[in-house]
Formats: structure tokens, C-alpha cells, sequence
């Protein structure tokens, strides 16, 4: 009997390919393969088979099978399939976004046998060791792992090879080819105890035996929602199976990952794009295998060959690194709450700001809401002041009152934290006699001043250039910077406090591997400095010394173009706010405003985020914005405008939007990006259903179309920006 393979391969195109399966070759649906395709040799995916050749054609035949059993276990086979035609994407990218490089490649799905470290048993008298601190603490840890760990791991912990070739040469520990058990020289830390209101969350988060549920659980910042998945997980999930735990930021990968090892040792496993390409097939091939694994990960986690997934969380639910910006623009939260009903397993999704889409799931009955609104430890929460800066003369972005209040805090011995969404020294460049300002020449942006390097930067395309000594324009030396960045704002901070660490969090200070674990170690040591930095510092880390935020300028989200500003503004204001107080000390939060009495600044002094996320609710539904209506944005870009909004022009044209709302083509926000011409077409309607359908009718018809090579199209599905 023949059989006919239908195959997809790793290009933009959104079509599959059917192909002989030669007699004595067995092949199935997930299974890695190389074919022909023209006159090259490539490695598809198998989708599926069947029987019935299609007519008039002379099908090639599959060369060989690269693997014994399929690559992409069924449910994940049928997760990426759905997102592929859900996020209107060629299913050949989509599929293969899911394998580890080496197996894009046609490598094999096999790791060669790393060397693992084990102290030796019994072990011998360690007085040898003398004054080998490091030593000491090599052998401590590995004395404290269940199992004989690989050397890439020891290194990533900080230890280094000739640390490890002197522990054996002193005959304390030894090498073995497999990860082999060993007596650990303690038990698992057990799990901290939980307030009654963390008991209460976790009651109502109880799971029914192998069944999908999506709970919303919404924990004030500080409630302590890591301890209440970790109680989940040592309840709820069985000994053989896995669990996900999805994070928003790589930064707090480290983080979390060393509190879950504490309680679960070595059945935790990382996944995130600073892994190497061994480091991510090892991982990919543990889950694949079944291993009862925890993953941490961030978004790309959710495409793991899971095959006994047993639960997942999504940590910090609303935050919009879920989404991906380019290529395959996916949501990992919301790929994980359609896998949880796929393999049938709880959902949790924790936020202390949860998304209006989530928010609105809860209302429609399709989530769970569970509240968390005490903080552990008798902690209270912060008070907020609005603190309005119009005709206060300001340093480096901060008002004397505030760097009062930040002055106070050091005297006390706490720490003080100061948000500036701007990294770099000054946004603008301006000449003050001619007016000119300083743009990049390949975007229709302007140019960032960083004082540190001396340069100016475009965050848009990564343009940099040396800062000229005078105006460029009319050669004036009035050229000075505008605005505050986190460079300014430090440099402020150290001239005010220079007896006190100024610890700068943001892109620029964590670029390199391991430099956002010692920032953090710095703060969490507790002596009394100042942290300042971006979004980055908002994000699920704990400091308990930090008793005062100042969040510099609170207004940028209060008048923009794009309707989910307010929702993100708000969200960013709440979470800072939430890094203030979260030990026994109290916590104080002041934010600096040109717009003190803006009805949402307001609403966030109460402290109820609830209520501030129901009005905009209401809001949304008044305009017919997502969530009330479904939303995707047609994206064009090419060499110019004019070709960018005549594709657009012609895709609305032929589009059928019966039932559906269209706006545009309009240039995009920031039209010209490294010297490409951006334009959007902006598509709504009542139901997902219809706009897919269209969406899919669209994106066929625009595949058959000879299109210029300098433009490129993509469809933005459920788009988190609208600029």
C-alpha cells in the first residue's frame, strides 16, 4: 500500500508539500524527514498521511527519516498547527520554531555524554582544603545536589574548571558519564508556611483530577504568589508528571529558578533564548523523553515537546513580553491556556495587574477568578502620593521634595528606588539657538544621548554615532541634552548622595551574562543605596530593604495613540509601587505628575487595581475595543511609502469584510525604521471567527500574487501595540 506524506518545510510559504513514502519506510505525523525540494536536500516535518495522490501530479519521494519516532509529540503537533492558522503563519516556520537549532539543521536527537560531577563516597576529611574558600563552596553545593551534576551547569553557578580539577586531585570528587543518585548532604529545603489568605488562594485554585480549568489568580504585589504555586505543585502534581511555569523577562529566569531548585532540587529545568545550543537540545530531549520535569521559561517554552504535562502557570500574566514582536507574532500566555484544554490540565495565570483580556475571560465565565489581597508577612501595603511638578524646578528629573524623601530613606538605613522609563542619558539632543535636533537618519526617531559612551543611539534600529561638539546645523555650542534618562537621573543621584551605592538596572548596566544577578545581590545584601533603572527593576524581584519608589514621570501613558497605553501605564505604576514595603518595614511610593488630578493617577492612591482595570473595561466596550471586539493589523513595510500603503489599498480592496470594521492603510507610529516605510490596515469585528476566516481567505489570495521582493506583509494577530 502506498502512502502519501503531506510535509511541511521551514520557509514563509503557507502551503505543505506531499511526498511518496518509499516501501519499507514507516513514517508519522510529527516525524522528522529530508526531502528534495528543488534542487536541494532539506528537513521537513511530516503533518500527516493519507492514501489518495492528488491528480496530474508526479510526487517526489521522501529520502529518509531522520528520526526512529516523531520529533513533535502529538498535542504539540496540533498546538502549533492551531497557531498557525490562528496567528495566520506559514505552518513550516511555526513548526519549526518549536525544534532546538541542532535539529532545524538535521542534526541527530542525541547529546553526546556530558561528564558529571559527584563528590566521592564516603568523603573524605575536607581540612585539606584550608583556605580554598571557593573550593569549600564547590564542594558544598555539589554535596547538596540529588544527583551527579554536568559540568555546564557547575559553570553557569559561577565556578570555574581548575576549581573542579583541584577537588579531584584532592580525591573529593569524581566523575561519572551519567547523572548517577547520590546522598545529598541535606534534604530539600521544605516548603515555607502559608498565611491563611495564601491557604484560601490555594484551596480555590484545587484542580479536578486530569481536567482543564484556567484560574485568574490576582495577588497584590508582596501577597506571595511564588509561594503559592510552589504549594500547588507539590500537592497537585503527580511524581511522573511535568509542569510549566512560564515568566515574562530572561532576567527573572535566574531568580526563579533558585527559589524552585530549593524545593524541587533537580527535577527543575530552564528553557530561554541565552541557553546554547546543546544546553537547549539536552532540555528539549529531557521533556521529549517524558522526564518529570518543572520547565522555567520564558514565552518559547510554551512550544515544548511536552508528552505528560500535568499543569502550567503563566507568571505575570498581563506583561506583554508574552507576545512576539516579529516573525511568528504568538502570545505565549494565551498558547498556554490553549494547550492546558488540549492535554486537559489547570491553568494558572498570577498577576498582581491581570490583563483587561483576562479580566474579561473572568466575567464571561471562561476564567476563574482568585483574589489574593493581603500581603505575607504582616506586610502592609504602600502608600501612594501623587506629587504634581508643574513650575518645580527639577534635577536630573527629580523634585527637591523627592530627593528629600529619598535622603530620609537613606538616613533611616533602607533603600530608595527611583523608575525612569528612559534608559541613556537624555532622549533629545537639541541646539537651544537654531532649534535643530538631532534625528537618526534611517528612522523617523530621535536620537538618544548616552553620556557613558559619548554617543547617540537610535533604540529602533541600533544606529549609533559619536555626539558631535557642536550644532551640526549652525555649528553653535548651546547643543545640549533634553530630558531625563537612567544615566541623568544617576549621575543626579550621585552628586546628591555621594556617600550611598547608585545602582543603575536597565538594558545597557545587564547586557552581560550574569551582571543582572549580581545587581540584585548587591540590593538584596541591605545596606542602604539607591536603585535606578526601567521596567526592568518592576518585574517580580523582592527587596526587602526598599522602603521608598519615586516614579519620575508618570504621564507618558496618559495621552498616546495607542487605546492600551492606560491599561499599561497603570499596570507599570502598580507594579513599581509594589517593590516599596514588602518586609515589615512600611512602604512609601511618590509620583511625580504634570496631571495630579487625572481621574486614573487617582484611582491607583486607593490601592484598588480592580477597580481602576473596570473602568477601563468599561472604557473599551464604549469604543468597541478589544476585548469587545477582535482585532488584527495587516503590516506592510518596503523600500517606500507609497508601495506600502498601495498594498494595503489593494489588500482592503480585495478583502471580504462583510460584519467587519476596517481603518486605514495609515502610516505606522514611527513610519521609517532603518530605512523601511511602515503602514498598517487595522481590522475588527464582533467575532474571531469571521475575521479569521477572512483573514485566512486574505492571506491565501496575497500568497498568489507576484509581490515586489523589497516588501514584505505580515498579519498581527490580537496585537498588544497599535502603532
Amino acid at each position: 500500500m502506498t502512502y502519501i506524506a503531506r510535509v511541511a518545510i521551514p520557509r514563509p510559504i503557507r502551503r505543505q508539500f506531499d511526498y511518496l513514502v518509499p516501501q519499507g519506510l514507516s513514517v508519522h505525523p510529527g516525524q522528522r524527514v529530508q526531502v528534495p525540494f528543488g534542487r536541494q536536500q532539506i528537513t521537513g516535518l511530516v503533518t500527516a498521511l493519507h492514501q489518495q495522490a492528488p491528480e496530474g501530479f508526479a510526487l517526489k519521494t521522501i529520502t529518509r527519516a531522520l528520526d526512529p519516532d516523531p520529533a513533535l509529540p502529538g498535542e504539540t503537533l496540533s498546538l502549533l498547527s492551531w497557531a498557525a492558522a490562528y496567528y495566520q503563519h506559514p505552518i513550516g516556520e511555526c513548526l519549526f520554531t518549536a525544534l532546538p537549532p541542532a535539529l532545524r539543521h538535521g542534526k541527530p536527537a542525541q547529546l553526546k555524554e556530558a561528564i558529571h560531577w559527584q563528590p566521592v563516597a564516603p568523603l573524605p576529611d575536607t581540612t585539606i582544603l584550608g583556605r580554598a574558600k571557593k573550593q569549600q563552596e564547590l564542594l558544598n553545593w555539589l554535596t547538596s545536589q540529588v544527583v551527579a551534576v554536568d559540568q555546564q551547569t557547575i559553570l553557569r553557578q559561577g565556578f570555574s574548571r581548575a576549581q573542579l580539577l583541584s577537588l579531584q586531585q584532592k580525591g573529593l570528587i569524581t566523575t561519572t558519564e551519567a547523572p548517577s543518585h547520590h546522598t545529598p548532604h541535606k534534604a530539600l529545603t521544605p516548603l515555607p508556611a502559608l498565611t491563611p489568605a495564601q491557604q484560601q488562594a490555594l484551596a480555590a485554585l484545587a484542580p479536578e483530577r486530569d481536567k482543564y480549568s484556567c484560574h485568574l489568580l490576582y495577588g497584590i504585589t508582596g501577597s506571595g504568589k511564588t509561594e503559592v504555586y510552589l504549594h500547588y505543585l507539590k500537592q497537585h502534581l503527580a511524581d511522573d508528571k511535568q509542569a510549566m511555569v512560564l515568566v515574562p523577562e530572561i532576567n527573572l529566569t535566574p531568580q526563579t529558578v533558585a527559589r524552585f531548585q530549593r524545593y524541587f532540587g533537580s527535577r527543575i529545568l530552564v528553557w530561554h533564548s541565552a541557553l546554547n545550543d546543546s544546553e537547549r537540545l539536552a532540555a528539549w530531549l529531557k521533556l521529549r523523553q517524558g522526564e518529570p520535569i518543572i520547565l522555567i521559561g520564558t514565552r518559547s517554552a510554551v512550544m515544548m515537546p511536552f508528552t505528560r504535562l500535568g499543569a502550567i502557570i503563566v507568571d505575570e500574566e498581563h506583561d506583554s513580553s508574552y507576545k512576539q514582536g516579529e516573525g511568528f507574532r504568538y502570545s505565549g500566555r494565551d498558547l498556554a491556556v490553549y494547550r492546558g484544554h488540549l492535554q486537559q490540565c489547570p491553568v494558572i495565570l498570577g498577576s498582581a495587574t491581570p490583563s483587561l483580556e483576562s479580566l474579561h475571560n473572568c466575567q464571561q465565565g471562561k476564567y476563574q477568578l482568585v483574589k489574593l489581597e493581603q500581603r505575607a508577612q504582616g506586610a502592609s501595603p504602600p502608600t501612594i502620593k501623587l506629587l504634581d511638578i508643574r513650575s518645580r524646578p527639577l534635577e536630573g528629573g527629580l523634585s527637591r521634595p523627592a530627593l528629600s524623601a529619598i535622603e530620609q530613606c537613606l538616613n533611616r538605613g533602607e533603600q530608595a528606588l527611583v523608575f525612569v522609563n528612559r534608559r541613556g542619558f537624555a532622549p533629545v539632543m537639541m541646539c537651544f539657538d537654531c532649534g535643530h535636533i538631532e534625528e537618526c537618519p534611517r528612522c523617523d526617531a530621535r536620537l538618544t544621548y548616552h553620556r557613558r559612551d559619548h554617543a547617540l543611539r537610535c533604540h529602533h534600529c541600533e544606529y549609533q554615532a559619536p555626539l558631535p561638539p557642536n550644532c551640526p546645523s549652525c555649528k553653535s555650542e548651546n547643543f545640549k541634552p533634553v530630558g531625563q534618562g537612567t544615566e541623568r537621573t544617576e549621575d543626579t543621584l550621585r552628586q546628591q548622595f555621594p556617600n550611598h551605592p547608585i545602582i543603575r538596572v536597565d538594558r545597557d548596566t545587564t547586557r552581560h551574562k550574569n551582571s543582572m544577578d549580581k545587581l540584585v545581590a548587591q540590593v538584596r545584601a541591605g545596606e542602604p543605596c539607591v536603585l535606578v533603572g526601567t521596567q526592568m527593576l518592576t518585574k517580580g524581584h523582592d527587596f526587602p530593604a526598599v522602603t521608598l519608589v519615586v516614579a519620575v514621570n508618570a504621564d507618558g501613558g496618559l495621552f498616546s495613540v495607542d487605546f492600551r497605553a492606560p491599561e499599561q501605564l497603570i499596570q507599570t505604576l502598580v507594579q513599581v509601587s509594589g517593590r516599596a514595603g514588602r518586609a515589615k518595614r512600611p512602604g512609601e511610593v511618590i509620583i511625580q505628575t504634570c496631571h495630579s488630578e487625572h481621574p486614573l493617577l487617582q484611582q491607583l492612591c486607593t490601592g484598588h487595581y480592580l477597580e481602576a482595570a473596570e473602568k477601563l473595561l468599561v472604557e473599551r466596550s464604549a469604543s468597541q475595543l478589544p476585548p469587545y471586539r477582535a482585532m488584527a493589523i495587516l503590516r506592510a513595510e518596503a523600500a517606500r511609502m507609497e508601495d506600502s500603503i498601495a498594498f494595503l489599498d489593494q489588500a482592503r480592496t480585495s478583502m471580504n469584510h462583510t460584519g467587519l470594521t476596517l481603518w486605514g492603510p495609515l502610516p505606522a507610529l514611527i513610519a521609517r525604521r532603518a530605512d523601511r516605510f511602515r503602514a498598517q490596515l487595522i481590522i475588527t469585528g464582533d467575532h474571531k471567527s469571521a475575521l479569521q476566516r477572512a483573514l485566512q481567505s486574505l492571506c491565501n489570495s496575497l500568497d498568489m500574487q507576484k509581490l515586489p521582493n523589497s516588501l514584505k506583509w505580515q498579519v498581527d494577530m490580537d496585537p498588544t501595540e497599535t502603532g
